[in-house]
């Protein structure tokens, strides 16, 4: 059952991935923390902070657009929340699908500074679009992926240069999920849509759409045509009671203007993954002069404790999630660099963008406790 795989360097946007727990000195580490303006007075009491990366520089998010991001653009999101009087933090980077190479490092490498000026008291997670976790998601009242960058945004540029996007509202109860797809993919009876053509704003109920999704989409188009100050006009189609006819003459209007020409796929397609129904246990180590990452345990039902040990660095692969377990006598090295074999292990299976939380012996969540007998 055990084997070793030798770690190395995979090309997932960041090739620069090793900026993450290079062998700065972790002085000077905090010496760079600390002159980090973002981070100043950060983590003192309970509550959420969101940061994007725009050309290498941490930038403070507007607190009215949490929950908003660009699928081109990088962020950090830092959740501070106090339990029997202590507080605690969990550390979040989101890589949108097209940030750059260059965002991605800098989120990456930004958050393990964070890290460090909050005394390595976090617990460090990775985000990749489509593949959030459940933690990272509960932060948010919405939730909505946008193209492009911000500078894309209404409040960037005039109405005539506004480029038209499409809205997917789809869900029921309090789970409704607001997505931009392209406009060339059409409209469903099952699901309500907004055509945002900045200046004009249309929203398209399907007959058999729920009243969830309407009542979310006509909050959102109101919330809109706020923020524009009344330059923007709106109009509620029902599909029963058109023809047709309005909608696909909107529909026209902005498909030229529609250069987005991929799937919009970007959530977790089960038939494309290979999801192993066992959780495996791979310790990492340094002994050789090299790292090794070798599988210790495999379990369809829980692994156990006593597999882990104090002097290494354990990787948990649930096959939806992925844990870096820091032991308290792990070595410089393995500590360092955890973080960075765990990206280039997943690299090596089937799931590669599924979400990666490291936390040292001692400061384990609920989880990963969950993930193991007594």
């Amino acid at each position: 059952m055990s084997g070793l795989i030798k770690a190395k360097k995979y090309n997932w946007k960041d090739s620069n991935m090793e900026l993450v727990g290079s062998d700065v000195d972790r002085a000077v580490k905090k010496e760079a923390a600390q002159k980090e303006p973002m981070w100043q007075g950060t983590g003192e009491s309970p509550g959420l902070k969101v940061w994007r990366i725009e050309k290498f520089i941490v930038k403070e998010w507007p607190k009215e657009e949490y929950g908003r991001f660009y699928d081109g653009d990088s962020y950090i999101i830092l959740n501070s929340y106090l339990k029997n009087d202590k507080l605690y933090h969990d550390i979040h980077f989101w890589i949108g699908k097209y940030s750059t190479q260059d965002e991605y490092a800098t989120a990456a490498y930004k958050t393990v500074e964070l890290d460090t000026y909050l005394d390595d008291v976090p617990v460090q997670h990775r985000e990749t679009q489509g593949y959030e976790s459940k933690l990272f998601l509960s932060y948010f009242k919405r939730y909505e992926i946008f193209k492009g960058g911000v500078a894309t945004g209404f409040k960037h540029v005039t109405p005539e240069q506004y480029k038209p996007r499409l809205l997917l509202f789809h869900g029921t109860g309090k789970n409704i999920t607001v997505k931009q797809i392209a406009i060339s993919k059409g409209l469903s009876s099952t699901d309500v849509f907004l055509l945002d053509m900045g200046v004009q704003i249309v929203q398209w109920n399907g007959r058999d759409s729920n009243m969830f999704e309407r009542n979310k989409a006509s909050m959102y188009l109101q919330q809109i045509k706020g923020e524009r100050s009344g330059k923007s006009s709106s109009e509620v189609i029902d599909e029963d009671e058109d023809d047709g006819k309005v909608i696909d003459s909107y529909m026209k209007k902005c498909e030229n203007d529609d250069d987005d020409d991929d799937d919009d796929d970007d959530g977790i397609d089960d038939s494309k993954m290979d999801i192993p129904r066992t959780k495996k246990l791979f310790k990492m180590s340094d002994a050789s002069g090299t790292i090794d990452i070798e599988l210790v345990a495999e379990a369809e039902g829980k692994l156990s404790k006593a597999d882990l040990n104090s002097v290494d660095v354990f990787i948990v692969d649930t096959g939806t999630e992925c844990f870096v377990w820091i032991g308290r006598r792990a070595s410089h090295n393995e500590k360092q660099n955890c973080f960075t074999y765990a990206h280039n292990y997943l690299q090596t299976t089937s799931h590669p963008l599924i979400p990666i939380s490291c936390f040292g012996e001692g400061n384990e969540d609920a989880n990963f406790h969950q993930l193991f007998t007594a």
